[in-house]
Parts: C-alpha cells; sequence; structure tokens
C-alpha cells in the first residue's frame, strides 16, 4: 500500500496520532490468554486456571482504579514488574493464599507469554505505511516506560512514528490535557489540524475532542478487558449526552480515503 490520504472527513488534518492498546494491537487477547497460561502453570493445587482469572479479575478491580493515587504510582511508571506481581500476590489472596515466590513465578509468566502473544491487528502495518509517507504520525500510549517500550519493539512499529510520548517517560498519561498539548507542541500544529485514533472513549476520544482535536474512535466486538466482571461482556459505550467522534469506525482500514 503506497501513501495515500485520509478520508474526507478528516480533510484540515495534516498530523496523526495513535493510541496503541487495543487500537493498533490486540493487548486484552493478548491479555487473557497469558493469564490462563499463566494460571495453567502455576495456580495453586486446589483451584483451576478459569477460577484463577476470575480472582486476577476481582483484585484487579480493587488495585488498579487507586493505583494514580497511590505510592505505586511513581515505581509503576518505570517499570511493569512490581505492580504487576503485587497484582498476582492479591490475587492469591483472593482465594486464600500468601506465597510470595508464586506470586513472581506468575508475574514473569504473565509478562513473558503476553508479549509473546501481542500481535498488530491485520490491517494496521499497511495503514500506518500509507499514512506515514503522507502524514507525521505519533503515538500516545498510557503504561510503564519499559513495558509500551517493549512492546512496541515486539510489533516492530517505532519506525514508523516520528513522535512516541509514553505514560512513563512523561510522568502523566491520558486523559490529562497537558498530554494532547505536548503532542501539539512536538508535531507545531494547531489542534484543528491533529487527528487522534483510539478505541477506549473516555482516555482517548472525549479528551482529545476536549483538546479540540478530530477523532476516529475504534470500536471491536473484541475490546473487553480481562478484569470485567462477568456482566460487562461488550465493548465501552459513549455515555449519554457526551459529544460523537469526528468518525466511528470498526476496522483501521475506514480511516483512508477510498478515492
Amino acid at each position: 500500500m503506497g501513501p495515500t490520504r485520509l478520508r474526507t472527513e478528516f480533510d484540515r488534518v495534516r498530523a496523526v496520532f495513535f493510541d496503541l492498546d487495543d487500537t493498533l494491537c490486540g493487548y486484552w487477547q493478548a491479555s487473557r490468554e497469558a493469564l490462563h497460561e499463566a494460571f495453567t502453570q502455576h495456580a495453586p493445587e486446589s483451584h483451576t486456571a478459569e477460577e484463577m482469572v476470575r480472582a486476577w479479575a476481582r483484585a484487579f478491580r480493587k488495585f488498579s482504579p487507586s493505583l494514580k493515587k497511590s505510592d505505586w504510582y511513581a515505581t509503576y511508571l518505570q517499570r511493569g514488574e512490581p505492580t504487576r506481581t503485587e497484582q498476582m500476590r492479591q490475587t492469591l489472596a483472593e482465594v486464600g493464599h500468601e506465597d510470595e515466590s508464586r506470586a513472581q513465578r506468575l508475574s514473569e509468566t504473565y509478562a513473558r507469554e503476553r508479549d509473546a502473544r501481542l500481535r498488530l491487528f491485520p490491517e494496521a502495518p499497511g495503514v500506518l505505511e500509507a499514512l506515514h509517507g503522507a502524514y507525521p504520525l505519533g503515538l500516545i500510549t498510557n503504561g510503564p516506560a519499559d513495558i509500551q517500550r517493549q512492546e512496541i519493539e515486539t510489533l516492530g512499529i517505532g519506525p514508523l512514528f516520528d513522535h512516541i510520548l509514553i505514560e512513563g517517560e512523561m510522568g502523566e498519561g491520558k486523559p490529562l490535557p497537558s498530554v494532547f498539548r505536548r503532542a501539539e507542541s512536538m508535531v507545531g500544529l494547531p489542534p484543528a489540524e491533529l487527528l487522534f485514533v483510539g478505541n477506549s472513549y473516555g482516555h482517548d476520544i472525549l479528551p482529545a475532542i476536549e483538546a479540540g482535536w478530530s477523532t476516529a474512535w475504534i470500536r471491536r466486538a473484541t475490546d473487553v478487558p480481562p478484569s470485567t466482571d462477568g456482566s460487562a461482556q461488550t465493548p465501552e459505550d459513549r455515555p449519554s449526552g457526551s459529544p460523537p467522534p469526528t468518525l466511528e469506525i470498526g476496522s483501521l482500514i475506514e480511516l483512508l480515503s477510498q478515492a
């Protein structure tokens, strides 16, 4: 696929920024498979892998919401291992086990298996290559510095981006307005000439709209995190009364002009 232009909805756009996880690659699918494998290998004998995945989800829903306001956050920004291992420790506690060495083995196996299963969505390489020839491209991704850099290396997409903004390296992440201001400064363009492509309405689309950017909200049926409680097995919806994206898509290929 050679250099091409965006759809006419984005005629004013002169640079494009993407989210990474579950926008360009199937992070939640890799995570779900890796959790099952880690617990298959290292779950306490009295519990199945499926039971442990459910325990992990319960622990995640308790630990994750307060992470950025806790003492864990400074460590999390730099390295994924400490909080990942703490998550496994809390998972074991959910089923009545206190075993630090098992938590460490679970953490290491999960990280290794998740990285091994990480894949770009099938259309992502062609779309990125096409747009890279026509626009400056940027990546804005939340997560620890080491984990996000490892993902980018695993996926082999680093050379396609002119600008990469990682929460762990900036010390702040989406949906903070300052993240989008950073991106504007990096490309030297006003908000009206920028497009953000992401899968999360709350973390990607709404803050980009509020920053004055064009937006493309990609929604896939697989975009359901393994931390759900079992009652929410559908992708995120746009809250009632909230502003719509410039474009809602089901595949990245829909970004491109068909002319």
